[in-house]
């Protein structure tokens, strides 16, 4: 008895030891918040921030860290590092800043990439607290229309239509309204999505713990039973949802959201799907000025530090030296030879398998820890992207700032088996799922930027192999035959978004299309995924949640973003929390939570 107890208290010992560990500074110590500037409009300012051209002369002298790639895992990590006294230099090879958080402009419209909502930016949220702290609360966000998810089944013109609403309460009770008879499983539902999302720290505890102590809570099975989200992270959404509901129409709306994450329900994970669901349960919000407000807010805290964020700079290779440590880069700006870079940590947002396939030397890229990591996960699926152009304001086009998500069929096993099983020829005929909105909608000042113009932006899935054999051909340079094949799915995508919004068909004024190798040579996503590494059940398990740490086989490379965590904004911010936390060896949300109190407690004295 009295083993268990010794045992008890040294292991209580060791992880408190972890957590409250103080060998790095603080980067939240002070509230940096100061009242919001006005949003720039002036083009040339905007440029000398997200298109800062990377040249020799630029990069900082006596650097701490190198992070390969700018999307929001990237930047992110830069910025807290930049916050605890650190010099860091972030490289990014496209010529725009922000990975999946810029913009791009066609025929004077403005689209986004990556950035379609954001949950839980209300004001005293611990993830707003992180993200003002990262810009000083310059970063401003819209919150978007209720409802925030309009999912329809079935045709298109004519199809059931069901509102996902905010509030727990509200997005509860307009489910009830919809299928009466179901109110009890749709209560029960919606509390095993609260248990589940609530415990999703649970997956940054076992990534930052020692990892003796993680393996030893994995390999006993404790961490299942400690943990309702690892308990429910092996079990897939179709499985979990089925023992709620028989009816395959309320199964289908409680299972839509699985195109945030991009598996579909009887392959993704539970936990992740309870997770996206309480993430926009309390609001979804748009950054006010478009995405690329993100990049032009947060470069200013990496270069106050003495760092710098440069675009046109492709990292070649990871530079190991003979110990196997990682200590620097080597990389080549635009029409220039390579160059190396040296810094004691290198830090990489390219993704698991960029970072692993691409980017090690061969020695190091065959290491079996490296292979093992590797074989834990899978390529996530290639994303599809089309981008509309409309004349008129969002009043005139009667444009909500809502997304719509289309789903033709209530049987989603037979929608996705029809599809990834026919010719990418006929595939465009048998589009599982469309997701669809306006940026320019869910913007309010997105007029005064580009008066008289909207868009519309519409994703869907598509395998990468149906591309591949254009991989090798210049962008913009693939041949007749590539387009032809991209047009297909443009061209079917944008008759469903007509079908969905009549209003519009006269006032389209241009469209564009990016397929998987869009994503691959602009976003560098190694596959053309939306949302890196597969989200599956066996992505979700506590084994390659353990294995997949901030840390690598190699000495001083460090992981940020979507493949440390989960998918997503929030997700990769958090990826960098976790890694800067490895870091800085502390607590960083410990820290972000003793931050969060000492705000509140101010603004309740000045509000007495």
């Amino acid at each position: 008895m009295w083993l268990y107890v010794v045992a008890g208290i040294i292991f209580i010992f060791i992880v408190l030891k972890s957590w409250l560990g103080n060998r790095g500074p603080n980067p939240f110590a002070v509230d940096t918040r100061r009242p919001p500037g006005p949003v720039v409009f002036d083009k040339a300012m905007k440029r000398k921030v997200i298109k800062n051209v990377f040249s020799p002369e630029k990069v900082p002298e006596n650097l701490d860290a190198i992070v390969i790639g700018s999307g929001i895992g990237g930047q992110g990590v830069a910025a807290i590092l930049a916050r605890a006294g650190k010099r860091v230099l972030v490289l990014e090879q496209l010529g725009k800043l922000g990975g999946c958080c810029h913009t791009f402009n066609e025929k004077g419209y403005e689209f986004d990439v990556g950035i379609h909502y954001i949950g839980q930016l209300n004001k005293e949220s611990p993830f707003r607290i992180l993200v003002d702290q990262l810009t000083d609360g310059q970063l401003q966000w819209s919150l978007m229309d209720n409802p925030f998810d309009v999912v329809v089944l079935g045709d298109p013109k004519n199809g059931r239509r069901y509102n996902m609403r905010t509030g727990a309460e509200a997005y509860t009770d307009e489910l009830k309204k919809a299928f009466p008879g179901e109110e009890k499983a749709i209560e029960n539902f919606m509390k095993l999505v609260k248990k589940v999302s609530f415990r999703i720290p649970d997956m940054g505890i076992l990534k930052m713990l020692p990892f003796p102590i993680s393996r030893f809570l994995c390999n006993t099975g404790l961490v299942n039973w400690l943990s309702p989200f690892f308990r429910y992270a092996t079990r897939s959404v179709t499985e979990v949802v089925s023992e709620f509901t028989k009816n395959k129409e309320l199964q289908t709306v409680l299972s839509y959201i699985f195109g945030t994450y991009g598996v579909f329900p009887h392959k993704a994970s539970f936990s992740l799907h309870a997770v996206l669901i309480d993430h926009f349960l309390y609001g979804s919000w748009y950054p006010t000025g478009g995405a690329s407000e993100i990049t032009y807010h947060l470069v200013p805290t990496i270069v106050k530090a003495g760092g710098a964020v440069l675009s046109r700079a492709t990292v070649e290779q990871i530079l190991v030296n003979g110990d196997k440590r990682a200590c620097g880069v080597s990389v080549r700006g635009k029409g220039m030879d390579p160059m190396n870079i040296f810094a004691p940590i290198v830090i990489t947002d390219a993704g698991i398998f960029n970072t692993y396939e691409k980017l090690l030397p061969p020695e190091i890229k065959s290491m079996p820890e490296i292979r093992s990591q590797l074989g834990m996960l899978q390529h996530g699926i290639g994303g599809f992207s089309l981008f509309v152009g409309l004349k008129g304001n969002k009043e005139e086009l009667n444009l909500p700032a809502s997304n719509f998500i289309y789903i033709p069929d209530t049987d989603l096993q037979k929608l996705e088996k029809n599809y990834y099983n026919a010719s990418a020829e006929d595939a465009p005929q048998h589009l599982p799922m469309l997701y669809i909105s306006s940026p320019s909608a869910k913007d309010p000042i997105h007029e005064e930027r580009c008066p008289g113009k909207s868009t519309l932006t519409a994703l869907t899935f598509t395998p990468y192999e149906w591309f591949e054999e254009w991989k090798n051909k210049k962008v913009q340079k693939r041949g007749q035959d590539y387009e032809s094949v991209k047009n297909a799915f443009a061209e079917a995508m944008l008759e469903t978004t007509i079908q969905l919004f009549p209003q519009i068909k006269d006032k389209i004024d241009c469209y564009t299309s990016g397929s998987p190798l869009t994503n691959e040579h602009y976003l560098g996503a190694s596959r053309g995924e939306f949302y890196g590494a597969e989200h599956d059940v066996a992505r979700m398990s506590p084994e390659t949640a353990l294995a997949i740490r901030p840390e690598t086989p190699i000495k001083g490379l460090y992981l940020t973003g979507q493949d440390l965590v989960v998918c997503g904004f929030a997700g990769a911010l958090n990826a960098a929390v976790i890694c800067a936390s490895e870091i800085l060896g502390r607590n960083l949300f410990i820290d972000l939570m003793m931050l969060r109190r000492r705000i509140l407690q101010n603004e309740a004295k000045k509000a007495e």
